[in-house]
């Protein structure tokens, strides 16, 4: 997109835009969205009668406009929505699915903006920085855009601009984003279950650690450092000289996108090895550096001529300690075992799930998915088909997937998928085996008699359940003479004539009131007072139509009995 078309098309992108028009189009978007939802759950809401295809077709067009309207509402919105792609344990899949495209799909801004911000930033014109600098970006993102320029002493190199105003921007938006945090937090039905708070704190960390390319510089420097040992990695040099927190210079690698896969075939590369080194290198940064790329989309990596990988764009990076990593051997062990308990207890000790007062439902869950999920050998499975159960359990659970644990399971994903693309016969569990076998091999001095360990413990817990099972018993037949157990005994038949009843009672008051609206216009309309009983008997319309609703609700609970 031209940056003309790009400046008269998004309000955000003109230089004049007001705050109290940047709250108005916010909030309208956000009052939309909360009507859409609510409508969503009103079955008399769906033309014809409600059925889970419109629910389904429904979803589907809200969102496509959720989407279109992030784009207008620009770059803090783009970047959340991409945030949000990522969490299919929050939003349903349909959301999910259309917020992944938000990717490549943001306008550039002028070349004026550009030298403006280059000139404030490092203190010289374009000009003296520059041999030649090429006005027309290469490529647009949403905190950002690249130029390609050449040093006056002859490098190749990229030049990445941040967008002008953006600061001022974010400090607007995550203000408001703060409130309808809070007002969803605090919401009866969309807050039960969910850190909203949590998940807005987590945006402002990435969205203000993406806005500092100085931090971005040290994170491809580290980045390249962790792969100086392998020749079929590439990573960009940083040229500090010319970097500032607005502006970030590095060394022009180009490559074929590794999703264009005939231009691969054209160049003669090996398809099947570059998605081997794809999955290779992926797993190298997560289980052996532990520090790795929070968003390798097909757009951040390319294949040189000699056919090694080139990676872009370090804004976004995870890190994993080794807290975490203890916590995902328990897990992994807690799998193995198919035990259900230790699956929970490493996913509370992970802080993927919310401990709440009965987690039998949740328990019951991972047990359902241990017994039908993971009876496939390891190198069968297929990541997308795993992430994609853990989110579908998760949803409307009380999990909390953390946002390293979402873009790892991302990153996977969409690795298995370009793999895939490259070789159709790629496995990406088959390549990660011998990883896994590593990593096992490399904490044998913790985890080598685990198994015998964990028969021991398990042994003298049987023990001790064994010995002390008459103490038990005897202490919970005290509790129950001294009142201290309460025992809650539900009649579901009961319950529904109590419901019945109420329903009833609920009718009468909607009787007599309609009654009393239909003789004040009977009254009124004998003593020639048209007009106002024409607007009681529009009033009565409305007691009225809630009375049809609950003769119907009446007629349901008849047919239960």
């Amino acid at each position: 997109m031209r940056p003309e078309a790009a400046k008269s098309s998004y309000r955000w992108n003109r230089e004049n835009y007001s705050v109290n028009r940047r709250r108005f189009d916010i909030w309208r978007f956000v009052l939309l969205l909360l009507l859409k939802l609510t409508l969503n759950g009103k079955k008399w809401s769906y033309i014809g009668g409600y059925t889970e295809e419109k629910f389904t077709d429904r979803r589907k067009k809200q969102a496509v406009w959720i989407r279109e309207s992030l784009l207008e509402l620009g770059p803090t919105f783009i970047k959340v929505g991409q945030l949000f792609s990522t969490r299919a344990d929050l939003f349903p899949s349909e959301y999910v699915e259309e917020l992944s495209k938000l990717q490549d799909q943001v306008p550039a801004f002028t070349y004026e903006q550009v030298e403006k911000i280059i000139k404030a930033d490092l203190g010289k014109p374009i000009s003296k920085l520059f041999r030649s600098f090429d006005p027309s970006p290469i490529a647009a993102a949403s905190l950002g855009q690249v130029h390609k320029a050449q040093l006056h002493s002859g490098e190749e190199v990229v030049v990445k601009v941040q967008r002008p105003g953006l600061k001022k921007l974010f400090t607007i938006d995550l203000d408001i984003l703060k409130r309808i945090a809070q007002y969803f937090q605090n919401h009866p039905k969309w807050g039960r279950g969910r850190d909203w708070l949590g998940i807005y704190a987590e945006c402002c960390r990435i969205l203000w650690l993406e806005t500092d390319y100085l931090n971005e510089g040290r994170n491809a420097d580290t980045f390249r450092r962790n792969f100086r040992a392998a020749d079929w990695v590439k990573v960009p040099r940083v040229y500090w000289r010319y970097t500032s927190p607005q502006v970030l210079t590095l060394e022009y690698l180009p490559g074929i996108k590794i999703s264009h896969y005939e231009a691969i075939e054209a160049a003669g590369l090996d398809r099947k090895l570059l998605a081997r080194l794809g999955a290779k290198a992926y797993l190298q940064q997560l289980l052996n550096d532990g520090f790795f790329h929070a968003d390798p989309h097909p757009g951040n990596i390319a294949v040189s001529p000699d056919g090694a990988l080139i990676f872009y764009d370090f804004g976004m990076m995870g890190k994993i300690t080794s807290n975490i990593r203890e916590d995902l051997m328990e897990t992994l062990f807690g799998i193995a075992e198919k035990n259900a308990e230790r699956v929970v207890n490493s996913l509370i000790a992970l802080g993927a799930l919310a401990p709440t007062n009965d987690m039998g439902p949740v328990r019951r869950s991972v047990q359902y998915m241990l017994d039908n999920f993971m009876d496939k050998p390891f190198e069968d499975q297929s990541v997308a088909a795993i992430s994609e159960d853990l989110y579908e359990i998760a949803y409307d659970q009380p999990f909390r997937f953390p946002a390293t644990f979402t873009f790892v399971m991302r990153a996977f994903s969409t690795l298995e998928g370009v793999g895939k693309g490259l070789d159709p016969d790629f496995n990406f569990m088959e390549v990660a085996q011998p990883f896994a076998i590593q990593l096992m091999t490399n904490d044998a001095g913790n985890y080598s008699s685990s198994i015998l360990d964990e028969l021991g413990r398990q042994a003298a817990q049987m023990s001790n359940t064994a010995l002390g099972l008459p103490r038990r018993l005897e202490d919970t037949l005290d509790k129950l003479e001294r009142g201290d157990i309460r025992v809650r005994v539900r009649s579901l038949e009961s319950e529904r004539t109590f419901r019945r009843l109420s329903a009833i009672q609920l009718g009468t008051n909607y009787t007599l009131f309609i009654c009393s609206l239909m003789i004040s216009a009977t009254l009124l309309f004998v003593h020639q007072y048209v007009t106002i009983a024409v607007v009681v008997l529009l009033v009565a319309i409305f007691p009225a139509w809630a009375l049809f609703r609950l003769l119907r609700q009446l007629d349901r609970l008849d047919r239960m009995f």
